[in-house]
């Protein structure tokens, strides 16, 4: 399929992803005026987003009912939840409230996780296409902008409740271009009836690299900006650049493996990525300005990028047709474990020991994937 035809017939899930990546994008970069609103550390600030994960969690697990309650409007009408929930942490000047802010933000991404990539999973099986690198990269370009984005506005001395609406307000816009004349998502929920078949230990392996992936994606991109700011003496500006390079590198690189789909071989690009992620994450981690920490996140955007959309195309191969619906979403509620659970973990190791030792135990993570992608690959024979 050609270019253009393969993003027309995409675009219903890629406008999730889009959305996803600015509202992300811009909790990112607005990060430090969250810190100084709530006048909280690091560590504080990770504890804060904790119940970030929790809600997210519980709604993943509510999404295939979601999902069958609402039929072709699943996936707008998550995206539309996500978005308003995320116009409410910069309005949270209290305490208190910013966790339940954030606990909104995190379960309206979490039923939108289920549901996006259930749907790519289809439309790949559907027209026999490679889609998980180009709904990434999409992910990707969306978080750049977002970040991009919000350091303009907080250059130009917006307040976060102003920047975080106005963006929320574009993941609206997103959420009217994911509506679709036939969207249902189908085989979400297992049979009642006991003909359902097992899932095995595809999904769980395979939600296992991506939760590693997603941990030391999002914790990079969610601390970054503070790296730059106030480890290294960046202005907002160069702090907002910090987490749209590595996701406009991320952008790009999965366009490259958009290519590579089908022509190297998966497990090849998991270890290569494994590796390059690492490598950028501790030159990141030595930085003495903002300048060589740019250098480490792109490395680490390359290397990164390839890993979670190998992985849920893999779990998609490898599943059997009656359950493939069900063991994305397996592996979408693991992998995002990783999604939420990265930031508030560096934080506070970045509360006890500093940001340079969280960007050293993120590098380390993804050594993991060399234990996780044998035991990925046996399940093939």
């Amino acid at each position: 399929m050609q270019p253009l035809p393969t993003l027309a017939y995409a675009r219903p899930a890629l406008a999730a992803f889009a959305a996803m990546g600015i509202l992300w994008g811009t909790f990112a970069a607005v990060l430090p005026d969250l810190k100084a609103m709530l006048g909280v550390d690091e560590a504080e600030l990770g504890l804060l987003i904790f119940f970030t994960p929790l809600a997210a969690i519980t709604a993943m697990l509510l999404a295939p009912a979601f999902g069958a309650a609402t039929g072709r409007a699943a996936l707008p009408l998550a995206i539309a939840l996500m978005a308003l929930a995320f116009a409410l942490p910069g309005q949270a000047s209290a305490l208190w409230l910013f966790p339940l802010a954030m606990a909104c933000a995190g379960a309206g991404t979490g039923l939108t996780d289920v549901l996006m990539n259930a749907r790519v999973a289809a439309m790949e099986t559907q027209r026999g296409l490679h889609l998980m690198n180009l709904a990434h990269a999409v992910y990707s370009f969306g978080y750049a902008g977002g970040a991009l984005l919000t350091g303009a506005m907080r250059g130009a001395g917006w307040g976060p409740g102003w920047v975080m609406g106005s963006l929320a307000g574009l993941g609206v816009l997103c959420a009217l271009a994911a509506i679709e004349r036939d969207g249902r998502i189908e085989g979400l929920r297992k049979p009642r009836d006991g003909t359902a078949l097992p899932l095995g230990l595809v999904p769980v392996i395979g939600g296992g690299i991506v939760m590693i992936a997603f941990m030391t994606e999002n914790a990079a991109e969610n601390w970054s900006a503070l790296h730059i700011e106030q480890t290294l003496g960046g202005t907002p500006e160069e702090g907002a650049f910090g987490p749209a390079a590595l996701a406009l590198t991320m952008g790009f690189a999965r366009l490259a493996g958009q290519w590579l789909a089908g022509r190297v071989d998966a497990f090849v690009i998991l270890r290569l990525g494994a590796v390059i992620a690492a490598i950028g994450a501790l030159i990141a981690s030595q930085a003495g300005g903002p300048g060589m920490a740019y250098g480490g996140f792109i490395v680490m955007g390359i290397g990164a990028s390839v890993l979670a959309p190998t992985a849920f195309s893999l779990v998609g191969q490898m599943s059997d047709p009656q359950v493939r619906a069900r063991a994305v979403a397996r592996a979408t509620l693991l992998g995002y474990l990783g999604y939420f659970l990265g930031p508030p973990l560096l934080g506070l190791i970045a509360g006890a020991f500093g940001l340079r030792m969280a960007f050293v135990f993120a590098a380390t993570m993804v050594g993991a994937i060399f234990l996780l992608a044998p035991l990925l690959a046996r399940q093939r024979t």
